[in-house]
């Protein structure tokens, strides 16, 4: 029987002590390694695992993101009674880059995050000691996850989504986003610039941020980009926001055939995913008998969408529902 860490709702109220305490020790315990991806590119990771788990949540971050971000989670997962495992998609964190301008966010192909994934899986995640095999994805992470699970059903026992990237919100309509797309992928200086409206990192005030209101965590997150240049990522590139919208369509496309239990976690307050193509995905695999935990998403209230790094009183119901999720998928 799962029970709730006891400082879920208030570890804000001291923060550093935490980050600066058990976090910092806990965090000590981490094994860095990383494995060879598509065409080369070296994809990094990180193990936190103990003989006395028998069971492994797999932790797909989101775009930009790195996971020295995710230590806090970690922490949390692992005093649950998991190991984890967390890695650094191709472009960002530790891993290689496909271009010289490393803050472009950037992959020649969607599916090579997925094939990537793969193989992680295949050398690292089914060869372990585990009796159950979980993922949990956050917002690029989670159409990874997707796709993953879609071209290879059954790999994992369970999967919960935060704020997965089924969409994209544009802040033009539709066909006007695909005809500027089409026509920047027939124009490589062009397809590989920064998309309209972005550029470079540079760190923004917590005032104008659309990703949590917890100003703790923002500004320990932000405090990982600025100490570490070689982690900072900007906005992506034309090309990658074409990839990114095809592969949502891709997975709308094959929801119906998807099995695997999946919890999907949606922020009310969403400004970056496209929270319709949530419910939509949703609608399809209910309508194919294969219903998502709940039937409809778990809407977090309040919650913007960094989910997992939101105020304790949104992040500790999120986490609470996707500990129970896997315990009851074990």
């Amino acid at each position: 029987m799962f029970r709730q860490q006891k400082d879920w709702n208030t570890r804000e109220n001291a923060f550093a002590a935490f980050t600066m305490g058990p976090l910092n020790d806990f965090w000590r315990q981490r094994e860095e390694a990383v494995f060879t991806g598509v065409d080369g590119v070296p994809v990094r990771f990180v193990r936190f695992h103990t003989p006395h788990h028998d069971r492994v949540i797999v932790v797909c971050p989101g775009r930009i993101e790195s996971y020295v971000k995710y230590a806090e989670l970690a922490y949390d997962l692992f005093l649950c009674g998991f190991d984890v495992l967390i890695i650094d998609h191709r472009g960002q964190g530790f891993s290689g880059r496909m271009l010289s301008d490393t803050h472009r966010g950037h992959v020649v192909n969607f599916s090579d995050y997925v094939d990537d994934l793969a193989a992680f899986w295949q050398q690292e995640v089914a060869p372990g000691p585990w009796r159950k095999r979980f993922v949990l994805a956050h917002s690029m992470g989670g159409a990874i996850a997707t796709l993953f699970l879609q071209r290879h059903p059954g790999a994992c026992d369970a999967m919960a989504l935060s704020a997965p990237m089924f969409g994209i919100v544009m802040r033009f309509p539709d066909w006007m986003v695909r005809h500027i797309l089409d026509w920047a992928e027939g124009h490589q200086r062009i397809r590989e610039s920064y998309a309209m409206g972005t550029g470079r990192w540079h760190a923004l005030p917590f005032s104008l941020n659309i990703l949590t209101h917890s100003r703790e965590r923002y500004r320990r997150n932000l405090g990982f980009y600025a100490d570490n240049p070689d982690l900072r990522v900007g906005g992506p590139t034309y090309h990658w926001v074409r990839e990114g919208v095809l592969a949502g369509e891709e997975i709308l496309a094959g929801a119906s055939d998807d099995t695997t239990p999946v919890l999907l976690i949606q922020a009310q307050e969403e400004r970056v995913v496209d929270n319709r193509m949530h419910d939509r995905y949703c609608e399809l695999r209910a309508e194919a008998g294969h219903p998502c935990e709940g039937v409809t998403p778990l809407v977090i209230e309040g919650a913007y969408h960094e989910i997992l790094f939101e105020k304790d009183a949104m992040r500790s119901v999120a986490l609470n529902a996707i500990v129970e999720f896997f315990c009851r998928h074990d």
